[in-house]
């Protein structure tokens, strides 16, 4: 609960720039709060202060997309390397990865949306894709689509929080 206080406590001073940074922040897989405490606390705070939901998703939207581009890119110019690390720095997430590889590889650019709905491997499908160099356009179409859906769910779970219980 703790966790929640901080981020309504930041996202109350911050508003919509932490919102963009702590989801940037996330889509590159970097350690901090995961996606289940922010976008429902976003929710609940769009919510509570009158605030645009739209806005706020397409904000998270562009966020996670920009977060995806640095990892597409550091998978497109540095490749396996990058992954033979993560697998040797983080064991435990090997099977994340090697599920992101999995759907690319069977569903291709299908695969990038089916990845971005699961997590852990919803963040690392950037870093794979890029590796195998899937075309950006592609890549960009199908990472709108999914991360659209993901970032709608939990923010509108905490705005129909914020909405019914706080007003």
């Amino acid at each position: 609960m703790d966790n929640i206080q901080i981020v309504l406590n930041y996202f109350s001073e911050y508003g919509l720039v932490f919102l963009f940074l702590i989801v940037f922040l996330e889509y590159m897989n970097l350690p901090g709060l995961p996606a289940g405490i922010i976008m429902p606390a976003a929710g609940i705070l769009i919510a509570g202060n009158d605030m645009d939901f739209i806005t706020a998703l397409v904000i998270s939207v562009i966020a996670g997309l920009f977060g995806s581009y640095v990892l597409y890119f550091i998978g497109y110019f540095l490749g396996k390397p990058i992954l033979d690390k993560f697998y040797e720095k983080y064991e435990k997430i090997r099977p994340s990865i090697n599920k992101a590889i999995s759907y690319t590889d069977k569903h291709g650019s299908k695969g990038v949306f089916i990845a971005r709905l699961i997590p852990v491997a919803r963040t690392l499908v950037s870093l794979t894709v890029g590796t195998v160099r899937m075309n950006f356009l592609t890549f960009t179409i199908y990472s709108v689509f999914g991360i659209t859906i993901w970032n709608l769910i939990f923010i509108y779970m905490g705005y129909a929080f914020g909405y019914f219980f706080l007003k």
